[in-house]
């Protein structure tokens, strides 16, 4: 039976921004298709708040064309939330292997999921969340694979929106900060985490996933006129990429 809801398909919903993201749009009547690689979390999250779970690891084409097939022909929101960084170290001493898994899940993945359901997209008149970076827009020293790829991802979004600009979609880019969310951290320094505590180190109030998904759920619910481009949040101690308040 065809769901009366509306859909909203989200990417790297196992934890974090994602699974954040995937409540706060059921609150607000959304049919949440929870995708991720981890199928036992999605699985739970999905009869959480009545929604679906599609195990999909956005860098396997196999996996973005079954997505493609469960969704079917409606999606009305695409939340390309699946990325990550992987390691610190200055370009001199880059871990090449680790540069290409960011460019296939930031960058890659964003594109590959965005056209296998976007002829959806424009049958309901839909809308494209890409969640970018603050790193996607300024440079910082170790982050050169990260900010690289961010940079890339913002790219495709600017270039997506000018090529849909006679399509009933919405293209837009949300770019956060410094955000404590689960995993990311660790992710980054490979489960060290001393390492992972340290970046929030002496910071009072990191933003937190709920706090992009709020802002996901508000751009996600603005009138089909209203195009939201990108939008940049920090969290109040974080002036800048390389100006951070801390009371240590």
């Amino acid at each position: 039976m065809t769901s009366s809801r509306p859909v909203a398909v989200v990417t790297g919903a196992s934890s974090g921004i994602g699974a954040a993201s995937a409540r706060y749009l059921a609150r607000e009547g959304f049919e949440v298709v929870c995708a991720a690689r981890r199928l036992d979390r999605i699985e739970a999250l999905a009869k959480e708040i009545d929604g679906r779970a599609v195990q999909c690891d956005v860098t396997s084409a196999e996996d973005v064309a079954a997505l493609a097939a469960a969704v079917g022909d409606r999606v009305d929101l695409l939340l390309n939330n699946a990325g990550g960084a992987f390691g610190l170290e200055p370009v001199a001493e880059a871990d090449l292997e680790a540069w290409r898994q960011m460019f296939e899940v930031n960058v890659i993945g964003v594109a590959a999921v965005t056209k296998s359901l976007l002829p959806a997209l424009i049958a309901s008149e839909g809308q494209i969340i890409v969640m970018g970076s603050t790193a996607g827009q300024v440079a910082y020293e170790g982050g050169g694979g990260y900010a690289a790829a961010k940079h890339a991802a913002k790219a495709v979004v600017d270039t997506l929106r000018l090529e849909l600009f006679d399509q009933p979609v919405r293209v837009c880019e949300i770019a956060p900060g410094m955000v404590k969310s689960e995993g990311f951290a660790l992710t980054r320094f490979e489960g060290d985490q001393a390492k992972a505590d340290a970046v929030y180190a002496g910071v009072a109030e990191p933003l937190l996933a709920e706090d992009i998904a709020d802002i996901v759920t508000w751009i996600a619910t603005r009138p089909k006129h209203v195009n939201i481009d990108r939008l940049t949040v920090r969290p109040r101690a974080q002036a800048a990429q390389h100006k951070v308040h801390r009371v240590l």
